[in-house]
């Protein structure tokens, strides 16, 4: 019997060479999604194994756990991510805003009582959400192609290694046992995936191609908090050209009475 790693090992390579031998079937690719005829296979068997089982679960989860229990859960997780983005800020030579997340951390895991309350918020310390995928971006680094990855969903070149560096720094990624720490990793995504039931249906009501409506939603969301969310610097170059051309234009001429 194979074990479950190379279990893992073999599917992943299956959807790899699924992948490769359907690089000739989009038509027309975009340039701007260089890896196109890869990720459409791979992001058809993400949505497969979330219709047969993440989604369902997630479903369960929200019509049998209290909502105030799945607000605890989200708070626990999310209080671990803080550790990640205090560091990311400091790596960006954001002081303040480390601090700031560092804070949330102290605060959420004594008051909060391991960080199942969200004791920071309620005094008005706001999470930053820092991660060292945007931390390259700040530095210059580009996001690189679009990439959808097995089980995993939207990312991008720059993103998806960075996702490894933040992970060094969970503590759960390092938790032992092993099977409490995939247990925890196992209801941390089923309570991300309950928390995106209504967006994940509002695409689905409204996107004509799924595939590219969350494919420029996610580059976009990616760009903004990179800048963290402030305007993009080519529209507003793009807005003052198109504002000076406007200004030019020689004013009409006024109506003579008749």
């Amino acid at each position: 019997m194979l074990s479950f790693a190379r279990e893992m090992r073999l599917l992943s390579l299956g959807i790899v060479v699924l992948a490769v031998s359907a690089c000739a079937t989009v038509k027309n690719p975009s340039p701007t999604d260089p890896l196109e005829s890869f990720n459409r296979p791979v992001d058809s068997f993400n949505q497969m194994v979330d219709r047969v089982a993440l989604k369902p679960v997630a479903q369960g989860y929200n019509a049998v756990v209290p909502e105030e229990i799945r607000g605890c859960v989200t708070n626990f997780f999310a209080n671990l991510d803080d550790i990640a983005s205090s560091l990311n800020n400091l790596l960006q030579l954001k002081p303040k805003r480390a601090l700031t997340d560092m804070c949330r951390v102290v605060l959420n895991s004594t008051v909060g009582l391991l960080g199942l309350v969200d004791v920071a918020t309620q005094f008005g310390i706001e999470r930053t959400n820092e991660d060292f995928g945007q931390t390259l971006g700040y530095w210059g680094v580009g996001s690189g192609p679009y990439l959808v990855v097995p089980f995993l969903g939207p990312s991008s070149v720059r993103d998806l290694p960075a996702r490894f560096v933040d992970s060094q720094v969970d503590p759960l990624s390092n938790h032992e046992p092993v099977d409490e720490r995939l247990v925890a990793t196992a209801v941390d995504a089923v309570d991300t995936r309950a928390r995106l039931i209504p967006a994940t249906d509002l695409v689905d009501r409204v996107a004509l191609d799924k595939y590219s409506f969350v494919r420029d939603a996610f580059l976009a969301r990616r760009a903004s908090q990179v800048r963290d969310g402030k305007p993009d610097p080519v529209d507003r170059e793009f807005d003052q050209a198109d504002s000076d051309s406007t200004s030019n234009e020689p004013a009409a001429a006024p109506a003579t009475a008749k």
